[in-house]
């Protein structure tokens, strides 16, 4: 029995990825939605914040909404929403999953970020209409 899809009218399907997911993030998310109980009707959500010691954070959760103008595509078969804002950041991107002696988590490896934090988890980038750098500082990873 194939899985009910997702359907919102005015939400963007594509078929070419925006990000790509590496096989080892893609299972770790089936991992995640298997512990859940493998729910049908859930999406992957991969956004972009501000904060972090860069200026903007990536996030990702499980959600069980496509809102109206969200991107919504599959990579290797995880269901991924990405909202208009974080899709103009993120284009691009590589998530992997990685692990290290401090334990393990989702990584992206963004071609639009022209400055990172050491901690890895926020990044800054051009901003489109001004030309300048945003950027922020929470000074939580010790880099700056």
């Amino acid at each position: 029995m194939a899985a009910p899809t997702i359907e919102a009218p005015a939400t963007t399907t594509t078929t070419d990825s925006p990000i790509t997911l590496t096989d080892r993030a893609a299972q770790e998310v089936r991992d995640i939605l298997e512990q859940q109980g493998n729910p049908t009707d859930v999406s992957l959500r991969i956004y972009v914040a501000g904060g972090g010691c860069s200026g903007l954070q990536y996030g990702m959760a499980l959600d069980e909404n496509v809102e109206e103008g969200d991107a919504f595509f599959e990579d290797k078969a995880i269901r991924v929403v990405i909202d208009p804002m974080s899709l103009k950041y993120i284009t691009g991107s590589v998530v992997d999953y990685v692990e290290t002696a401090m334990g393990g988590g989702f990584k992206v490896e963004n071609p639009n970020a022209v400055k990172a934090c050491g901690c890895g988890s926020s990044f800054s980038t051009e901003d489109d209409e001004s030309g300048q750098t945003l950027t922020g500082g929470c000074g939580s990873c010790g880099s700056h």
